[in-house]
């Protein structure tokens, strides 16, 4: 009977503590204290999709290796930011294809092992910004514009330290940046995703 009581009361009691648990991270500038932040590389990553042959949509990703973002929210058009990404530590579902874009083909990530991105010019507008930067894949340097959304700020639960992040995306030509291998079989243009999480030290 005891057995049969604690099960009701811990069923019942579930949907309560699911109501009541909160998020930690919100929309609000107001959390984010100006200052310089490193790159969180266990939450940062740039998704990449291009269309294969007009078959079937391929997609990959890359983390982060490092980086920072300096930031006054009351000043949001001074921001500057820098991410590293790891080449070579690229994502893909097959193993062979994993060895095919890491070859002298593409990437070639014995010689290019990471790529970076330096902003030059914020300008934002509410939770939104359009970051100009300087990309650079394979030792070659393009101008890229990111479109950004502010997805939240607050106190992480783990460490106790302020978190946030953005979600940005852009188009780029592979081919500019020495990656036009198949094209236009393969198509020249890559959709990018990228969520940059950002942390106090």
């Amino acid at each position: 009977m005891r057995l049969v009581l604690a099960t009701i009361l811990a069923l019942t009691a579930a949907p309560v503590l699911a109501q009541t648990a909160a998020v930690p991270g919100a929309p609000v500038k107001a959390r984010v204290a100006a200052g310089t932040y490193a790159v969180d590389p266990n939450h940062t990553q740039v998704t990449w999709q291009v269309n294969h042959m007009g078959f079937s949509m391929l997609e990959g990703q890359f983390g982060a290796s490092g980086g920072s973002i300096m930031i006054d929210p009351a000043k949001p058009n001074a921001t500057k930011v820098e991410v590293n990404f790891a080449i070579d530590q690229l994502s893909v579902t097959s193993a062979p294809f994993t060895g095919h874009l890491k070859s002298k083909d593409f990437f070639d990530v014995a010689t290019h092992p990471t790529a970076k991105f330096v902003s030059t010019k914020v300008v934002a507008t509410g939770d939104k910004a359009t970051i100009t930067g300087d990309l650079t894949i394979k030792g070659i340097t393009k101008p890229v514009v990111l479109q950004a959304t502010f997805v939240g700020a607050g106190a992480n639960p783990m460490n106790k330290k302020v978190n946030f992040g953005f979600r940005a995306t852009s188009s780029i030509k592979r081919s500019d940046f020495g990656l036009g291998a198949a094209v236009p079989v393969v198509s020249d243009r890559v959709d990018l995703t990228i969520n940059a999480a950002f942390a106090a030290q």
